[in-house]
């Protein structure tokens, strides 16, 4: 009977870099995913273009991991940002840094970096065997037997979990870790979705599908408090909001609307003025301007297709004249200005969305090895693991440092 030293479920990052790490030091390693090929969902990040880490610092990546982002200390301390960046140099693919510290392939495209793990998983001899579905996970004695749906059996003296979330089904992410890994006695924390847009009550945003507002400002009301989000683009869609704030807070966004329900969206057109300022602006303008339309004066602020439905939430007539606009009304311009109401009542769903938050239990992980503290010899690398961070690289480097992690402490 062929027994394995390491088994790998999940062909993505840190299913890669787990096989990787542990071939280099000499272990016979198998490498199993249900898709043809490997890195399927890797090939979809950042817009094809594949954000794989960011060049900030221990102390920020932890804090854009989330409330747990501790855990992952000892993982990065072992292999971080520039670990990863020489890993890929060393293979002959360099680096461009773009705003933020988000670190892309020089050649902007996810291909190269899948075309890397290809290259370097053959120079160390790693068996993959692809389209293996698998159905049972069972350990008997101190062997590890893994069988598929065409009852292929595999025996390994140790596994790594590495089978990512419940998004992008596509591409095979379709939750089976989750459920091995409790028939094994692990805790699920709840699977919600991170980076996914979100759905408004208001249908006249749908008709504006495809309009990016820029540089606004956002903000989160819900019962006695208020939340800012970052100023960036907004992105109208024909169900209701998307962009790269949306994105990277909507997993906050989706655990206050859990608690809360329904909340209420302000954005902000003119962020650098407050209120009074802003005020003391139209004033002087519309005198500058007196005889033109409202509708056509507004161009200066909003991209012109909103301009009159966003007055119609205030009934304001486009064609009227700027000295013809009482104080009131221009009151109620500066107010819808600075805090255009939109109703979140939903967001798309998991499978939508480009990370899962949620998963294994950290608190049955050893945060050290990636090693199960129930079952010896099990180990979890990657998006299977509870928790997601923010865009910007975090999750990625977050499976590449566990899969290399969870593939040295296998090798032991």
């Amino acid at each position: 009977m062929e027994i394995y030293d390491l088994a790998i479920i999940g062909a993505g990052p840190a299913g890669c870099m787990a096989a990787i790490r542990a071939s280099q030091l000499d272990k016979k390693v198998v490498l199993l995913d249900k898709n043809n090929l490997i890195g399927r969902k890797l090939l979809l990040t950042g817009n094809t273009r594949c954000n794989f880490t960011n060049t900030t610092s221990l102390k920020v990546f932890l804090e854009k991991l989330g409330t747990n982002g501790a855990f992952y200390r000892d993982a990065f301390n072992k292999f971080f940002n520039w670990d990863l960046i020489e890993f890929f140099k060393e293979q002959g693919l360099d680096y461009k840094v773009e705003d933020s510290g988000r670190v892309f392939p020089i050649t902007e495209k996810s291909k190269s970096v899948v075309d890397i793990l290809k290259k370097v998983l053959k120079e160390y001899h790693v068996e993959i065997i692809y389209e293996y579905n698998l159905k049972n996970l069972n350990k008997k004695s101190e062997i590890f037997q893994l069988s598929s749906t065409k009852s292929k059996v595999i025996n390994a003296h140790k596994v790594i979990m590495a089978t990512g979330g419940s998004t992008y089904n596509v591409t095979g992410s379709t939750g089976d870790g989750f459920k091995f890994a409790k028939s094994l006695g692990h805790q699920i924390t709840e699977l919600k979705p991170g980076g996914v847009p979100l759905i408004v009550q208001e249908e006249w945003i749908f008709k504006l599908k495809g309009v990016t507002l820029e540089n606004v400002g956002m903000s989160i009301e819900y019962p006695g408090k208020t939340k800012d989000l970052p100023r960036g683009n907004l992105l109208l869609t024909h169900f209701g909001i998307s962009g790269p704030v949306i994105l990277d807070m909507s997993h906050e966004i989706v655990e206050i609307m859990d608690k809360y329900g329904d909340l209420k969206l302000k954005i902000d057109f003119k962020p650098d003025m407050n209120q009074k300022s802003l005020e003391s602006y139209l004033m002087k303008d519309f005198q500058k301007y007196r005889k033109k339309s409202l509708k056509n004066y507004l161009n200066y602020h909003l991209p012109q297709s909103t301009i009159l439905p966003f007055l119609a939430t205030i009934n304001l007539d486009s064609q009227k004249k700027l000295n013809q606009i009482t104080k009131k009304e221009r009151l109620d311009l500066v107010k819808i200005l600075k805090g255009l109401p939109l109703t979140i009542v939903g967001h798309l769903p998991l499978d939508k969305a480009l990370v899962t938050c949620g998963g294994v239990s950290k608190k049955q992980i050893d945060p050290r090895t990636m090693e199960s503290k129930l079952v010896k010899g099990l180990y979890f690398a990657g998006e299977i693991i509870s928790g997601c961070g923010r865009r910007g690289g975090y999750n990625l480097q977050q499976a590449f440092s566990t899969g290399y992690v969870a593939g040295e402490n296998a090798s032991k």
